[in-house]
């Protein structure tokens, strides 16, 4: 049965929640499967490419992500981050966490994932560009961290005026939201930037 969970907001102390590790028993619970179902649910409801566990008020390292269209959405429990290039890029982010907003956030834009997924299997991902960002962007909500910590100075924004007057005078060659939506479509097209790694 579909659950539509409540997102919390910016000032909410569990956004600032350390989350918790979980074990494969609790992994395999059909209490957590049915959490799954709801976190799932509830990213759809808000057409968002990511969620965090603390998002919807549970102190647990578990994400889902929709990193590409043939892959679909996907869940990493327990995720750990490698960087693995120098390279960086820059993207106005936004949260379902922190409603009408905008800021540029620089993110490594090559990283490797481990994690294990819902049925409780360890993988690992090797993934580039958007969705190394999002990727980031989730992980970073497990450890109490929101993007607006990481924007880059004087670039915060209300997402209507930014999508009527574009970035900040010092930030106006950045990507426009339009381009970075259209890259992230061509990259869900072509799943070249992300990489399985046999375990």
């Amino acid at each position: 049965m579909m659950a539509i969970l409540k997102v919390a907001q910016l000032g909410h102390p569990i956004l600032r929640t350390v989350s918790r590790q979980l074990t494969g028993d609790e992994i395999a619970s059909p209490g957590f499967q049915q959490f799954c179902d709801d976190l799932l649910d509830t990213m759809l409801e808000y057409d968002g490419v990511g969620l965090a566990a603390p998002q919807v008020h549970v102190p647990l390292r578990v994400v889902v992500l929709s990193l590409t269209d043939e892959r679909g959405p996907e869940f990493f429990i327990n995720p750990e981050i490698t960087v693995l290039s120098e390279t960086t890029r820059r993207t106005w982010e936004g949260c379902l966490s922190v409603e009408g907003l905008r800021g540029l956030v620089e993110r490594p834009d090559h990283v490797r994932v481990s994690a294990h997924d819902r049925d409780g299997a360890r993988k690992a991902l090797e993934i580039r560009g958007f969705g190394a960002v999002v990727l980031q962007h989730e992980r970073d909500h497990l450890d109490g961290v929101i993007y607006v910590d990481r924007i880059l100075p004087r670039s915060l924004v209300f997402t209507p005026e930014f999508r009527r007057w574009g970035p900040p005078e010092e930030y106006d060659d950045e990507a426009y939201e339009a381009e970075a939506e259209a890259e992230a479509e061509a990259e869900a097209e072509d799943a070249s930037f992300l990489r399985e790694i046999p375990s």
